[in-house]
């Protein structure tokens, strides 16, 4: 059985993804313990994006995740959580994902502390980043 709190793959190698979230303003939360101080008590709208080094999130998550918050209306908090990377983070996030199967990538919007919004893996794979891009700027005119 693999130890949880060893990554899955080499923090080099998921370093340029790391950033190509932080670089906007995406908070990491790399600890169960970060994961529930933000879903605990964050009131502002909350982006949560589950990041992985598979290839729909580099071509299609992360690049919606960029075009989403250079909308006017846009969620107050940005967070993100590394499937494969910080495994017992991700698992503590996807524990507030009441009523979805766990999924990378994967991209939730928390209002109020309840999630309002979600796109799993099947709402991203396959599809082109403006789309899904519109899916979460329509999730954000609704809700922030």
């Amino acid at each position: 059985m693999r130890n949880l709190n060893v990554p899955m793959y080499d923090p080099e190698l998921v370093r340029p993804m790391r950033e190509e979230l932080t670089q906007l303003g995406f908070e990491e939360l790399r600890t169960p313990a970060a994961v529930d101080a933000v879903l605990t008590t964050e009131r502002a709208p909350t982006l949560v994006v589950v990041n992985s080094v598979c290839g729909c999130a580099a071509r299609n998550a992360r690049p919606a995740a960029a075009l989403a918050v250079q909308h006017d209306r846009r969620p107050g908090r940005l967070v993100t959580v590394f499937a494969g990377q910080d495994a017992d983070a991700t698992a503590r996030a996807r524990s507030y994902f009441t009523g979805y199967q766990p999924s990378s990538p994967q991209i939730a919007l928390f209002k109020d502390g309840r999630l309002v919004f979600m796109l799993e893996r099947r709402n991203i794979e396959g599809r082109n980043a403006r789309d899904i891009a519109a899916d979460l700027t329509a999730a954000f005119d609704k809700f922030c």
